[in-house]
């Protein structure tokens, strides 16, 4: 039996590994398991027995031992997962060992063991597979958390201003630098290296001129905005604040500065006050900006003795007598 894999898929093949009762018969080579092998040779493509020697009419359970070859990096526990995503970073031969398109299983002869086997009737030994588990995640070139089917195939939700079945190429408009796999380093968060817009691009973000800083979108591809102002366009205000030719901090509003002596806001810009009075939020006599402010303009303060004078007179106490 040989294991075959694909990294285009499936428009060329190349063996993953080989299976025979005996493999220097079966296919020319030395019978290997993944223990003989090391760091150094852990690419080697090898020609195991451990699953086909003896017969049984019972069911067998045959692997392709991923977790020992990475154990060889990351410890017989895994532990060390930093050291194996260092070399999968640094290492692009180890990183395509472990990538696959497709997976591709060629049974070529039964696996018979030590009883008589008629050569020129190999059909009579019937054998068949009941089971296929493949363990892993999206080749999204860390450019993706999630992928979903799309048409038959699973295709990468990319991030990052890239694009493509495997977030292989930047979008367009952000090919400001070459596309570039994400990174695993440093440990643990890692790189994006996130495609940047395109030179010619730059200044496309149509930022709205009277909330952004600049009519063009910034290295990133961004507006900047205004303060008080947010949005992709800079378009919107940020609480506290109105859109008035662009977003500006509310004079006057419903919950927090609210108009004062029975002023009303207007668009949040400035509060209309009664007649009598004037100021930001109304809170003012007009006739104190005058000067005017007396017994007989009818806005001067309360008279001595007034019931408003009698209520604080008697809050603080007072025992004095009162002239009226």
């Amino acid at each position: 039996m040989i294991l075959e894999k694909s990294l285009d898929y499936g428009r060329t093949w190349q063996p993953y590994q080989y299976y025979a009762t005996d493999c220097l018969d079966a296919f020319h080579m030395d019978p290997k398991s993944v223990k003989d092998l090391s760091q150094h040779t852990v690419l080697e493509i090898i020609c195991t027995e451990e699953y086909s020697t003896g017969y049984t009419t019972n069911s067998k359970i045959i692997h392709f031992e991923i977790k020992d070859r990475f154990a060889f990096f990351a410890g017989p526990r895994l532990r060390n997962m930093a050291s194996l995503y260092g070399q999968l970073d640094t290492t692009k031969k180890l990183r395509d060992f472990f990538t696959v398109t497709d997976l591709r299983i060629r049974l070529l002869r039964p696996a018979v063991g030590e009883i008589f086997v008629d050569e020129l009737h190999l059909a009579r030994y019937f054998y068949a597979i009941s089971d296929i588990k493949v363990r892993g995640r999206c080749k999204c070139n860390l450019h993706a958390t999630v992928c979903v089917y799309d048409n038959s195939k699973l295709t990468c939700e990319c991030e990052h201003n890239t694009t493509g079945p495997d977030c292989g190429k930047c979008k367009k408009n952000y090919q400001g630098r070459p596309w570039s796999p994400g990174s695993y380093l440093p440990i643990p968060k890692g790189t994006a290296n996130t495609c940047i817009p395109s030179i010619s691009s730059i200044g496309k973000c149509y930022c709205n001129p009277l909330g952004s800083i600049h009519d063009r979108c910034n290295g990133s591809g961004f507006c900047e905005c205004k303060t008080g102002t947010t949005g992709p366009k800079c378009d919107e205000c940020l609480p506290g604040n109105s859109w008035h030719y662009g977003c500006q901090p509310n004079v006057c509003d419903n919950e927090l500065l609210h108009c004062q002596n029975g002023g009303t806001c207007h668009n949040n810009v400035r509060c209309l006050c009664p007649a009598a009075y004037t100021g930001i939020l109304c809170e003012k006599l007009r006739c104190e900006e005058a000067g005017s402010c007396g017994s007989d303009s009818g806005q001067g303060a309360p008279p001595y003795g007034s019931p408003a004078l009698l209520l604080l007179t008697t809050l603080l106490g007072t025992a004095s007598p009162l002239v009226f």
